[in-house]
C-alpha cells in the first residue's frame, strides 16, 4: 500500500510538473523574504496579457526554473486586473507586462525590470545572476 502511494505521488509530480510556490501577497512575501534572507521574484501580470500567459505556460512551468525559484527565491505575483498591491515606485517604473522584478528581501529593486516573455534558459541565467548579486550585496540592505 505504501509503495502505491509513493508511486502515485511521484507519477503526479512527473505528469503535472512542479509548481512555483507563490507567496499569498506582497506583504507576506516580503516578510518571508526578510525572515529567510532570500531575494524576491516579483511579477506584475494581467489575466488578459498574451505574454503573461505565455510566460506562465512555458518558463514558469520549466522544472529547472521552478526548482531554482522554490529553493532560492521568494516568488510574489500581483495581478493588475485583480487590484493586487503593487508598490507605487515599482508600478510607475513598469511600462509593460509582464513586469519581472528582482528585489532585495526588503523590497528594494536590484535591477531594472525584465519586460515581456523570457525563455526558460534566459530566465534561469537571470536567476543565477540575481542570486549571486544578492549574496554579494544583501548585507548592505537594512533588514
Amino acid at each position: 500500500m505504501f509503495k502505491k502511494i509513493v508511486l502515485t505521488l511521484l507519477l503526479g509530480v512527473t505528469l503535472f510538473g512542479a509548481e512555483v510556490h507563490w507567496a499569498k501577497d506582497y506583504k507576506s512575501g516580503i516578510t518571508q523574504a526578510v525572515k529567510e534572507q532570500k531575494p524576491v521574484l516579483f511579477i506584475i501580470s494581467r489575466d488578459t496579457c498574451k505574454y503573461c500567459v505565455i510566460l506562465d505556460n512555458t518558463t514558469l512551468k520549466n522544472d529547472a526554473v521552478v526548482k531554482e525559484l522554490n529553493k532560492n527565491f521568494i516568488a510574489i505575483r500581483s495581478w493588475t486586473n485583480e487590484g493586487d498591491y503593487i508598490p507605487r515606485d515599482i508600478a510607475q517604473n513598469t511600462p509593460g507586462l509582464p513586469g519581472i522584478w528582482f528585489l532585495y528581501s526588503d523590497g528594494t529593486p536590484m535591477f531594472q525590470p525584465l519586460l515581456g516573455y523570457v525563455k526558460s534558459k534566459d530566465f534561469l541565467n537571470a536567476l543565477h545572476v540575481v542570486k549571486e548579486e544578492f549574496d554579494k550585496n544583501s548585507m548592505k540592505v537594512k533588514r
